[in-house]
């Protein structure tokens, strides 16, 4: 038997098709929103105008970084031009989503002769390893280094 396909029958698949696309996209919003860091510098224009020359400063050290994680233990690895393990005389170092600030965490980290070490234990999934470092001259080396967890 074949029912008849009436005005009413249109209108209810209509608002239930836009009602499933509209509650996605508002809970997709509410939560973009909701996990959102916040800002990254209070006045982007005075950032702007310093980045140039914090890039030429950090460029000229030369240091390259790398982060790993192994077995609970955060590894970051310093050397300069010439792949000499380098230490710093300051160091800041914040693990956690790119996404959300909820998980971030700051080990203590600690030199080795060759690279900085800390126990830490991290989920599986994309870390973002955010690094500010000084050479014994004053000069920053920021860096946000992507660090992957195998699970």
């Amino acid at each position: 038997m074949i029912r008849e396909l009436r005005g009413w029958h249109v209108a209810a698949m209509f608002i239930t098709g836009f009602g499933i696309i509209i509650a996605v996209n508002l809970t997709l919003a509410f939560n973009a929103v909701a996990t959102f860091p916040g800002l990254e510098v209070r006045n982007s224009y005075v950032a702007s105008q310093e980045f140039d020359r914090k890039r030429a400063a950090q460029m000229t050290l030369g240091w390259h970084a790398v982060a790993q994680h192994e077995a609970g233990i955060l590894t970051l690895r310093f050397n300069d031009a010439s792949d000499r393990p380098v230490r710093v005389t300051q160091l800041d170092v914040i693990v956690g989503r790119a996404t959300h600030v909820a998980a971030d965490v700051a080990p203590d980290l600690i030199f080795d002769g060759r690279v900085y070490t800390a126990d830490l234990a991290l989920a599986p999934g994309s870390w973002l390893v955010r690094v500010v470092a000084r050479a014994k001259d004053g000069t920053s080396f920021e860096q946000r280094l992507p660090l992957h967890v195998k699970g």
